[in-house]
C-alpha cells in the first residue's frame, strides 16, 4: 500500500452481546490518484486507487466495498453488522496495484 502506517480503526465493542449492533469505523492514508491529474512538470500522475476494502467476522463476509473513481484521498469507512459468532475481525484493503493492508480484531460473542 501506499503508506507504511497501520490503519486506524475504532470498534464499538470486542465483547458484544449475540444480536448487538458493533460499529466499525475505519481510515488507511492512501493517495488515491486516479490518473486523469498532472504534476508540475505537466506529466500525468499515474493512477494509484483503492479497489477493495473487505471486513469479515469469523471468516464470514460482513461488509465489502467497492469505491469508485471519485473517493478523496484518505478513505473512511463506516459500517454496522449484527454480532452472530465469535472470531476474528480481519479488515482488508486493497489497491489496483495488488498491494494489501490488513488488520485484525478479536471480538467475543457472549
Amino acid at each position: 500500500m501506499s503508506t507504511a502506517r497501520q490503519p486506524r480503526v475504532w470498534v464499538s465493542s470486542d465483547k458484544p452481546a449475540r444480536g448487538d449492533v458493533v460499529r466499525v469505523r475505519a481510515q488507511i492514508e492512501h493517495r488515491m490518484e486516479s490518473g486523469l491529474r498532472r504534476d508540475s512538470a505537466g506529466q500525468t500522475v499515474p493512477r494509484h486507487l483503492l479497489q477493495r476494502f473487505e471486513a469479515r467476522v469469523a471468516g464470514q463476509p460482513v461488509f465489502i466495498w467497492e469505491p469508485s473513481l471519485n473517493v478523496s484521498q484518505n478513505p473512511y469507512i463506516e459500517f454496522t453488522f449484527k454480532a452472530r459468532a465469535s472470531g476474528t475481525l480481519h479488515l482488508v484493503w486493497t489497491d489496483d496495484r495488488g498491494q494489501v493492508l490488513e488488520h485484525q480484531r478479536e471480538l467475543t460473542v457472549a
